[in-house]
């Protein structure tokens, strides 16, 4: 199954999700209050009920108060009476301290119905006004331990996210862009003539997808709409997305995106290469902590002797993570520090040694021939180090990043990418145009500022990050 099968399947499900949380809502909202009549019935004939019930108390106490008065008058006239009307006042009196009862009656279980119901509406008075002051004290508590805590604390379902949540979260801005981009190159849609290839291309570009790439997918859509005879709007709208999902496949088809490590009994060295700022000593703490929590035993090294506040950035880091860092003198030759980190992760059986370099200027011949002199030295106490070489790049510079990672190839044996920032670029294209002109392959990517935002990469997560809200 292709790339791009695999991404119409899992929208194919993602949208079947969707729809179903639509219905189980709009199921939800037929039975609230303010919306279902039936319920607006019900609670009025409660009320209407109360009401009835408080008039009609209202007009037995008026009852009781007459009876009383003629019971008073009818004593009187039963000591003139003769027996028989003594006898019929007796029964009229009898009946009449029948209904005396029940009203009396009717009055105590009233009292006895409201007394409780006010005082349970006052006790939950105040549990609520209690509930709201615990969770008061509580929630500033939570803010208290969450600074405590630090910039790496994550709540349980931030935790539990999938690798394909953290994609389409951090690639939100890279989607929205290209979307408001295509959305707006497919606005103008009228027929496929020259005009619409010229406006595909620059579209394309301005994703940052680079110019041979773009024209490559604009020629090879010219093609296929002859061959289809493609001309509905929707359908050109796949088309162009599986051409550029199918070149993107095609294009990685030799690269080895895994991480290779020495053999047992050996340190892994890693060389972190870049210019200065696009987040590599971050990359280095970030990866550290990553491989110490997988239970191996890390060293790092600051070898960025040159610029100021670098070895304390690093060997802050280090204390953060809790991982050696092997730190020289201010302005010492990086080779020699580096040779003195190899030496010690070696006697010391470490794992891994992740080296932090200078931030190098690719158009520094001096700074890049001392790459090569720091090869050579780790060479010489580790025959088949480095294991690998990362060039970190900033996403958000775009074809700047690209004209970057092709000297750096050219310069030294950069065996795989690692891109920063991805969370905050308009143009996620850069990771096409880097796989179809260097063939390097990506195998890091950074979503954020938390430890866990360095995920390895992931081609298909990355596709359907980006495109997600395209293809239907």
């Amino acid at each position: 199954m292709g790339l791009f099968d695999i991404f119409k399947k899992k929208q194919a499900v993602d949208n079947q999700e969707e729809n179903v949380k639509q219905e189980e809502s709009e199921v939800a909202e037929e039975f609230q209050t303010d919306d279902n009549p039936e319920a607006e019935e019900a609670v009025l004939g409660v009320e209407e009920a109360e009401a009835d019930d408080k008039s009609g108390a209202s007009l037995e106490d008026d009852e009781a108060d007459s009876s009383a008065e003629e019971d008073d008058e009818s004593s009187d006239d039963a000591d003139e009476a003769g027996p028989s009307q003594t006898r019929a006042i007796a029964d009229n009196l009898q009946s009449r301290d029948d209904v005396q009862a029940e009203v009396n009656r009717k009055a105590d279980t009233d009292a006895v119905i409201e007394s409780p119901v006010d005082a349970d509406e006052d006790a939950k008075e105040a549990a609520e006004k209690g509930a709201e002051k615990a969770d008061s004290e509580d929630g500033d508590a939570e803010t208290d331990a969450g600074e405590e805590a630090g910039d790496d604390s994550e709540s349980d379902e931030q935790a539990e996210e999938s690798e394909s949540q953290v994609y389409e979260k951090g690639l939100t801005k890279s989607r929205q862009g290209f979307s408001a981009r295509f959305n707006k190159f497919l606005a103008n849609f009228r027929s496929v003539d020259e005009d619409f290839f010229e406006e595909l291309e620059d579209t394309l570009i301005g994703s940052d997808l680079g110019f041979d790439l773009a024209i490559s997918i604009s020629n090879q859509v010219r093609e296929a709409v002859k061959l289809e005879n493609i001309k509905d709007k929707k359908d050109i709208r796949d088309l162009i997305i599986r051409l550029m999902v199918e070149q993107y496949e095609e294009q990685g088809q030799d690269e080895d995106q895994s991480m290779h490590f020495a053999p047992k009994g050996e340190p892994t060295v890693i060389l972190f290469v870049g210019v200065n700022g696009v987040g590599k000593t971050t990359t280095v703490g970030k990866m550290a902590q990553r491989y110490k929590d997988e239970g191996k035993k890390v060293m790092m090294v600051a070898a960025d002797t040159f610029r100021a506040g670098a070895v304390k950035q690093l060997q802050e880091w280090g204390t953060r993570v809790a991982v050696p860092v092997v730190a020289g003198a201010e302005k010492a030759d990086p080779a020699s520090v580096v040779y003195e980190a190899v030496e010690k992760a070696k006697a010391e059986a470490a794992d891994v040694l992740f080296v932090d370099t200078a931030g190098r200027l690719q158009n520094n011949v001096n700074l890049m021939q001392e790459l090569a002199k720091m090869n050579r030295v780790i060479q010489k106490v580790l025959p088949e180090a480095p294991q690998e070489v990362l060039l970190v790049l900033d996403a958000t510079t775009g074809q700047n990043a690209l004209q970057q990672a092709k000297l750096f190839q050219d310069s030294s044996e950069v065996t795989g990418l690692v891109l920063t920032k991805m969370d905050g670029t308009a143009k996620g294209g850069i990771v096409f145009a880097i796989r179809d002109q260097l063939h390097l392959p990506v195998k890091w990517v950074g979503f954020g500022e938390k430890v866990s935002d360095l995920r390895t990469f992931s081609a298909e997560d990355f596709v359907y990050g980006m495109f997600k809200d395209l293809v239907e």
